[in-house]
């Protein structure tokens, strides 16, 4: 990991003077707080940024429960930012203008390129009526009749496009799936889409660090019913409660450019991966990175690439966007700058060899061998245990992984278990740009609550198992279960003599230290237990990826 003094200057450096410039707007027409009354008669209110003049123009409309009107034009020195510049880092300088939301599309950029911008604020949040609820069908409603009323507008073609990061980009999916008649094209750009899997217990193990930020700051900015954090601790399971607020991917029909971030693995990286792969759009688009999540959204190649997607979609432009391959993957091989990018027909791409490795415990080895029979033992949550391949030849390792351990428990029914993948070149590991501005990050990871074994059938895929979650298995002391854990998706390089490294551990991989940690990410940690894993023979333990030799 870079060191402990480098990552406490990047944060303090960040603190003091974040990589953002604020620029003045054009000149364009405003309104501000246009009132719009949505079906049950609640009044939300919106700002409508647009050209001069009266040519009707596609709109992009964007829907939070942050306080439409925290922009720097209306602070006192016009140069406000958002707090979260100044708590997490980003490998590159941000450009934005005076005029822009937080996590929401730039107006100057946008009403240059012949597009009116729309910014709501959501039921309860802040000039807004009425009192709302997060991740719900009654914001989708809410979502939809302001996607109508845009729509209808004199200043507006009747073509209406979805854009902005977070959760501008998971209020997305439920309006989409409800499927407004003015909706013509949506952005999601990074955003998670289902609560549980992706962000409150991924692998059924409870987040335990930005969940209770995030949930209490938003009931700080918004008028919200109930208690998200007070939720999540007391419903271990994905019961009724998660599945009313996960949206249906499937009944998505609108043309769709996603946007998945290999580095942030702790919040949005699965969830969107699912919608790009389980959306029912027969026009979708897939576009990834490991950059920092603002920095990448306003830069100048993010922002053409979601102006040639608009412009195709809602302008009917002649640009070559229909043309360009559905999947472009940006290859690392370390930090936040790509070293190839890919074009592809499918996520995960088709051309990939799929390969099935074995793990070793009498040598901590992985290879491509079945080994004899041998077992390694593990105490949790303090003990861990890891196994290397050398890499072979140069190649590149895309898409998600599968790792199945046949563990046996000695002392215990349930336990938690965290792991990590990570690169070693020339013996030093090797990092990437992670989740919250981190810069030590490892190639990907998995969690997995051990009594969560089920896995849901339809769902999974030889490289993707996804668990259901929805009942408790206690291990059976003394016989070997087969336990499968999910590792995210990424596209890292790996040159001959590398070393993949697949580290098993009973706790979170980082300190939270504000300074040098991965603040605010932190997972509970497992429960006191000894268990086993076994590998070789009738017993197997399995690494599954997919491969591209290089050259």
């Amino acid at each position: 990991m870079p060191s402990r003094l480098a990552l406490a200057r990047r944060r303090l450096a960040t603190a003091r003077r974040p990589r953002v410039v604020v620029g003045d707007h054009p000149t364009m027409t405003i309104e501000w707080d246009v009132p719009v009354e949505v079906r049950d008669g609640t009044v939300l209110r919106v700002n409508v940024f647009r050209p001069t003049g009266d040519a009707a123009v596609p709109a992009l409309l964007s829907a939070h429960p942050y306080g439409k009107d925290a922009i720097p034009a209306r602070s006192r020195t016009g140069r406000r930012l958002n707090a979260q510049f100044r708590l997490f880092p980003q490998p590159e300088t941000i450009h934005l203008s005076d005029l822009t939301s937080w996590e929401a599309p730039d107006p100057a950029f946008w009403v240059a390129h012949g597009y009116a911008v729309v910014n709501a604020d959501l039921r309860g949040a802040g000039t807004s009526d009425g009192v709302g609820t997060l991740f719900s069908a009654q914001e989708a409603d809410d979502h939809h009749d302001l996607v109508e009323w845009v729509g209808t507008r004199p200043w507006c073609t009747g073509k209406v496009g979805l854009d902005g990061v977070s959760y501008l980009a998971i209020s997305q999916y439920r309006v989409a799936a409800t499927r407004p008649p003015h909706l013509a094209a949506m952005c999601p750009w990074e955003g998670f889409s289902d609560l549980y899997r992706d962000f409150a217990r991924p692998g059924g193990v409870r987040e335990d660090g930005f969940s209770i930020i995030w949930s209490a700051a938003t009931r700080r900015a918004a008028r919200v019913r109930g208690n998200l954090r007070r939720e999540v601790v007391r419903r271990p399971e994905r019961d009724d409660w998660y599945v009313e607020r996960t949206p249906d991917l499937e009944r998505i029909e609108v043309p769709m450019l996603v946007c998945a971030s290999f580095s942030d693995h702790s919040l949005h990286t699965r969830g969107s991966f699912e919608a790009f792969r389980r959306s029912g759009s027969s026009a979708r688009w897939l576009t990834t990175h490991r950059g920092g999540k603002w920095s990448r959204y306003y830069s100048a190649e993010a922002s053409e690439e979601r102006l040639r997607f608009f412009d195709h979609v809602l302008k009917g432009a002649d640009n070559g966007w229909d043309r360009r391959p559905p999947v472009r993957i940006r290859v690392h091989e370390r930090g936040d700058r790509p070293v190839d990018v890919v074009d592809a027909d499918a996520w995960p791409p088709r051309d990939l060899d799929v390969t099935t490795l074995h793990l070793d415990a009498a040598t901590g080895g992985i290879d491509e061998g079945p080994p004899r029979a041998a077992a390694a033992p593990l105490r949790l949550p303090q003990g861990r245990r890891r196994f290397r391949w050398s890499i072979p030849r140069d190649l590149d390792v895309v898409g998600p992984m599968a790792l199945t351990l046949s563990i046996v428990a000695e002392d215990a029914t349930d336990a938690n278990l965290f792991v990590a993948v990570r690169k070693l070149h020339h013996g030093r590991e090797v990092h990437f740009e992670g989740s919250y501005g981190f810069a030590g990050d490892v190639v990907t990871r998995g969690w997995q609550r051990l009594a969560h074994r089920a896995l849901d059938e339809e769902l999974s895929t030889p490289l993707q198992p996804v668990h259901r979650h929805d009942r408790v298995e206690p291990l059976p002391p003394g016989e070997v279960v087969p336990v499968h854990v999910a590792l995210l998706p990424h596209a890292t390089r790996f040159r001959a003599g590398d070393e993949l490294v697949v580290e098993l551990r009973g706790r979170w991989l980082f300190p939270r230290n504000p300074l040098f940690g991965q603040f605010p990410a932190g997972y509970r940690r497992s429960p006191p237990a000894r268990v086993t894993v076994h590998t070789g023979g009738a017993t197997a333990s399995t690494l599954r990826l997919g491969v591209r030799t290089i050259g």
